[in-house]
C-alpha cells in the first residue's frame, strides 16, 4: 500500500510538471519572431517582421527622452539606450510577446521584448534604467510583476533611483547630474543643436555654428556640456 502511495504522488508531481512545461511551451508559441533594425532609445526600437518594417514600444516601462526634438537628454537617458543597444545589435533575432491590446495610438506595436530567455522590459526594470509607466488596461499582463522588480531596484537606489524626485508617478523630473549631485537644468528652452550625421558622427551646434539654421536636430541641450556628456563633438572648424 505504501508502494501504491508513493507511486500516486510520482505520477501526480509528474502530471503538474508536464503541465507546467506545456504551458510553458504555448506561451513561447505565442511569441512572434522578428529581427532587429535599429533602437531608436531605451524603450523604443524597429524590427523587421515577416518583411515589414515595425516601430516597437516596449510595454509597461518608461525610460528616461534621449531622442526628444524638443528637449535636452534625460539624466540616464544614453545609459538606457545604450545599454539596449548593447542588447540589441543591428540583425539581432528576438520574439515579441503581445498583450491584449495589439497598437498604440501611433501604431505602434506594443510588445514585451524577449532575447533568448531574458526579457528586455524586465530587465531595464532590474538595471534601473526605466520605470513602471503607462499601465493601460487591459495590457497589464506582467504589471505585478514589474512592480516588484522595480520595488528592488529602488531599494538598492540603481541609476536613475539614485537622484532624490527624479523618476516618479508622473515621469521624469528636469534635473541633470554634476560633481554636486542633482540640479535643475539651466534652461527652460535648449537652444543647441545635437545632429548625427550619414557617417554615424554626433555632432552638436550652437546659435553661433555656421550650420546651425540648416542643421536638424535628433536632441536638444542646454550646454555643450551636456551635449558633450551624451558623446557629442563641435564641428570640425
Amino acid at each position: 500500500m505504501r508502494y501504491k502511495g508513493f507511486k500516486n504522488v510520482v505520477i501526480m508531481g509528474i502530471s503538474i510538471i508536464t503541465i507546467l512545461m506545456l504551458a510553458a511551451c504555448q506561451q513561447e508559441s505565442d511569441r512572434i519572431p522578428a529581427v532587429v533594425e535599429k533602437v531608436v532609445d531605451g524603450d523604443t526600437l524597429k524590427v523587421n517582421v515577416n518583411g515589414k518594417s515595425e516601430t516597437v514600444r516596449l510595454l509597461l516601462v518608461d525610460t528616461p527622452e534621449s531622442v526628444h526634438p524638443s528637449k535636452p537628454v534625460q539624466p540616464y537617458a544614453v545609459e538606457a539606450s545604450n545599454f539596449v543597444k548593447e542588447q540589441l545589435p543591428e540583425g539581432k533575432k528576438i520574439e515579441l510577446e503581445l498583450d491584449a491590446g495589439e497598437r498604440d495610438k501611433y501604431r505602434r506595436l506594443l510588445a514585451y521584448v524577449w532575447i533568448d530567455k531574458k526579457m528586455l522590459n524586465e530587465w531595464l526594470l532590474e538595471k534601473g534604467y526605466a520605470r513602471v509607466a503607462y499601465v493601460f488596461e487591459p495590457n497589464t499582463k506582467y504589471v505585478d510583476r514589474f512592480r516588484e522588480v522595480q520595488k528592488k531596484a529602488q531599494e538598492q537606489e540603481l541609476n536613475i533611483w539614485s537622484l532624490e524626485n527624479y523618476a516618479t508617478d508622473k515621469g521624469f523630473e528636469e534635473i541633470q547630474t554634476n560633481q554636486g549631485g542633482a540640479v535643475k537644468l539651466g534652461c527652460d528652452n535648449p537652444s543647441i543643436k545635437g545632429n548625427i550625421n550619414s557617417k554615424g558622427e554626433k555632432i552638436y551646434h550652437t546659435p553661433q555654428s555656421p550650420q546651425y539654421k540648416v542643421t536638424k536636430p535628433e536632441m536638444m541641450f542646454c550646454t555643450e556640456e551636456e551635449a558633450k556628456a551624451a558623446g557629442f563633438r563641435p564641428p570640425n572648424k
